[in-house]
């Protein structure tokens, strides 16, 4: 559907209030794009949510703004660019987006004074997914892996960033038959941790509150799991261990809560518990069993150019697809309004994706 005036549309969230709020979503025009020099133009053909998308229309996110698009996740041809040689090679390409800027390759963070902008909401990048088209510098810009669908290249950029980061660089056990435990399967960040680790021949293990979704892990390569809500739920993921590694290496959690108590029981002295958020609780109790048994408790969010770079290249190497868990066609408000209930329910198992564009959903 195109706008009367040829401009792009985009959806943000307005209100009038301040406080304890749900933003509705609206439909808006923008100028068209004209590119700097080292700029490309990519007419988006996917876009998919997160949850810091949810946390924005309530104000629960960092400079939440109006008249910045949502979403970080896109995927989309380039179909014009600035007057830089490197730029214009990118035409007519099928590119991915590094969800954020400011952050190049340093292992400890951003190098940025102003740290690492995301893409989508906030005051910090004016730039946004949930759109027909979004202008970039074209060194954020990685070409698609061929064998994704236009859904599952848009699901990857920031679960599988941040995934891959709080794996492969922060748990230190990204290593064939180490036993991994995987916090909270269903949710976009967990299953690409997943699927990195059985990947990379790791021994995965999940949690849930919910027998499907794990049932659903298994048949994608975890080892078992265990539902986090029953009593002595550790002493139950002890006994499907291997016989000869009766331990955890790492666990990669997005709940915290009380995982330090429960997770230093199950991991060997100097085993590491790579944080990437905390969905159950805010904060984590740091116990003295944990210190007197070498336990690492490690923040990590999101991650660098580079990092990104050698994500899309494992996916790539590895013929590796995200999780899907639906999708709908068109910046359709009401439509798009499903997608963030499926996340307020946690119903989800994968990722949430508006395709956009007639036909443009499948692969190329």
């Amino acid at each position: 559907m195109c706008m009367r005036d040829n401009r792009p549309r985009f959806l943000r969230s307005v209100t009038e209030s301040q406080g304890k709020v749900y933003y509705p979503l609206e439909k808006i025009t923008i100028p068209e794009p004209k590119p700097k020099d080292s700029e490309a133009v990519i007419t988006l053909t996917a876009a998919a949510l997160n949850h810091r998308d949810l946390f924005i229309r309530q104000h629960l996110y960092p400079g939440t703004t109006f008249g910045v698009p949502l979403l970080a996740d896109g995927v989309g041809i380039v179909t014009s660019t600035g007057s830089s040689s490197s730029a214009k090679s990118w035409l007519n390409k099928r590119v991915v987006l590094n969800p954020g800027t400011g952050w190049k390759d340093s292992l400890e963070g951003p190098e940025s004074p102003k740290g690492y902008a995301i893409l989508g909401g906030t005051k910090t990048n004016p730039a946004g997914t949930l759109a027909d088209v979004v202008t970039l510098d074209e060194s954020e810009l990685e070409e698609c892996p061929e064998h994704l669908s236009d859904a599952e290249a848009a699901a990857l950029p920031l679960t599988g960033l941040t995934a891959w980061r709080a794996f492969w660089v922060k748990s230190g056990n990204a290593v064939k038959g180490r036993n991994i435990l995987v916090t909270g399967i269903g949710g976009g960040v967990a299953l690409m941790v997943l699927s990195f680790g059985v990947a990379q021949g790791c021994n995965v293990y999940v949690t849930s509150g919910n027998q499907e979704k794990i049932d659903k892990a298994v048949k994608l390569g975890a080892k078992g799991g265990v539902i986090y809500k029953e009593k002595d739920w550790e002493k139950k993921l002890q006994s499907l261990l291997p016989s000869d590694r009766k331990y955890l290496d790492a666990i990669v959690d997005g709940a915290g809560g009380d995982i330090v108590n429960k997770g230093s029981r199950l991991l060997k002295a100097g085993g590491v518990i790579s944080v990437y958020g905390m969905t159950v609780s805010p904060k984590m109790d740091f116990l003295m069993g944990a210190v007197l048994r070498n336990i690492e408790v490690r923040g990590s969010t999101m991650g660098s150019r580079k990092e990104f770079a050698d994500m899309v290249q494992f996916v790539r190497e590895k013929k590796l697809k995200p999780v899907v868990s639906r999708s709908v066609q068109g910046l359709d408000i009401a439509q798009i309004e499903t997608l963030f209930d499926d996340m307020k329910n946690a119903s989800q198992f994968g990722k949430l994706v508006v395709t956009l564009g007639d036909k443009r959903s499948s692969k190329l």
